[in-house]
């Protein structure tokens, strides 16, 4: 899409030569749920993966993905990234730790480099949809291409 203003993120995918199709879409400020964004194109929950940042006792952010449809268990991501415990960051930390919004924040292009855990759900699709570092826009990529630019390990999240 020429018209689509190019993000970090999607320029960060352009010079890694990773495809991807950028999609537009209008929002809500009140309403940043990624459900509107599934309902919105029509595509399942599970192809629709929203970006949580954390952090952990020693300071560390990490970022974590998952279905919109599912919720974090901080449990089994701390564990997952061999750490005590982890706690979802305040989203007035957001912007600063990462370089994104809250409804814009999107695993690829973020301020730093920070460790990153996919939930296991991306191994039964065939494509997924993350934020591409703006509210109203979608990055749709290959879960391999995500997982491998992204550096991510994937494994159990979700409750």
């Amino acid at each position: 899409m020429a018209d689509v203003k190019k993000t970090n993120a999607m320029r960060m995918l352009d010079k890694e030569g990773i495809p991807y199709e950028a999609m537009e879409y209008e929002y809500d400020e009140n309403d940043l749920d990624g459900h509107h964004v599934a309902e919105y194109f029509n595509i399942p929950y599970e192809e629709v993966f929203k970006t949580l940042t954390a952090v952990t006792e020693s300071k560390e952010y990490l970022v974590f993905c998952l279905s919109v449809d599912d919720e974090l268990d901080l449990k089994k991501a701390a564990a997952l990234a061999g750490v005590k415990r982890v706690e979802l960051i305040h989203v007035k930390e957001l912007l600063n730790v990462t370089g994104y919004m809250r409804g814009g924040c999107s695993p690829i292009g973020m301020k730093k480099k920070y460790r990153t855990f996919i939930d296991e759900m991306i191994e039964l699709v065939d494509v997924i949809h993350v934020s591409g570092g703006r509210r109203g826009l979608q990055l749709k990529l290959k879960p391999s291409d995500l997982i491998s630019f992204t550096e991510a390990t994937v494994g159990p999240i979700t409750f």
